[in-house]
C-alpha cells in the first residue's frame, strides 16, 4: 500500500506531465504561418477596415488568459499543466468551456491573421488546436480523471471541450 502510495504523490508532482508549454504551440503556428505568408503571401480579402476587429480578438484573447490564470490564483491550484493541480475550476469562463485559456489561444492566433490580413497565419488555429490536444489535452484530461474521478467526469460530462 505504501509503495502505491508512494508512485501516486510521484506522478502528482508531475501534474498531467505535459513536457511543451502549450502557449509555444499557438506561438510556433504564428510563426509558421507568417514564414508561409512570406513565401507566399495570400490574404483574407477583407477591407482594411475589418482589421482592427483582429486586434480585439488579439485584447479578447489576452483578456482571457489573464482572466484564466487569476482563477487559478484564487483557486490556489496551479495553471501550469507540468504542475500538480489541487483543484478544478468550473466557475467563471470554466463554466462554459474546459478549456478557455487554449480557446484564448485561438482567438489570438485569428486576429493575428485578421489583422495582418494573412490566410496562413488565420487558420494556423487549427493546426494548433489539434497539436495540443495531443501534446496537452488529452494527457490533461487523464490525469483530472484519474485524480478527481466522479468530481472531473461530471464537469466534463456537463461542459464542453472548447465553446
Amino acid at each position: 500500500m505504501s509503495d502505491e502510495l508512494n508512485q501516486e504523490s510521484t506522478q502528482d508532482k508531475k501534474g498531467a506531465a505535459v513536457k511543451f508549454p502549450p502557449p509555444a504551440i499557438f506561438a510556433s503556428c504564428i510563426l509558421l504561418g507568417s514564414g508561409l505568408q512570406y513565401l507566399r503571401p495570400v490574404g483574407l480579402g477583407i477591407p482594411e477596415s475589418i482589421e482592427v476587429l483582429g486586434y480585439l480578438l488579439v485584447l479578447f484573447g489576452i483578456t482571457i488568459a489573464i482572466l484564466v490564470a487569476t482563477s487559478f490564483q484564487r483557486a490556489g491550484t496551479a495553471i501550469e499543466p507540468w504542475k500538480p493541480t489541487t483543484s478544478i475550476v468550473t466557475t467563471g469562463f470554466y463554466a462554459w468551456s474546459r478549456n478557455p485559456i487554449y480557446a484564448g489561444f485561438c482567438l489570438i492566433n485569428i486576429g493575428i491573421g485578421i489583422a495582418n490580413n494573412s490566410l496562413w497565419i488565420f487558420v494556423s488555429f487549427i493546426p494548433a488546436a489539434f497539436l495540443l490536444y495531443h501534446v496537452a489535452i488529452a494527457k490533461e484530461e487523464a490525469y483530472l480523471a484519474e485524480k478527481f474521478g466522479e468530481e472531473y467526469l461530471a464537469y466534463k460530462n456537463k461542459v464542453r471541450r472548447w465553446v
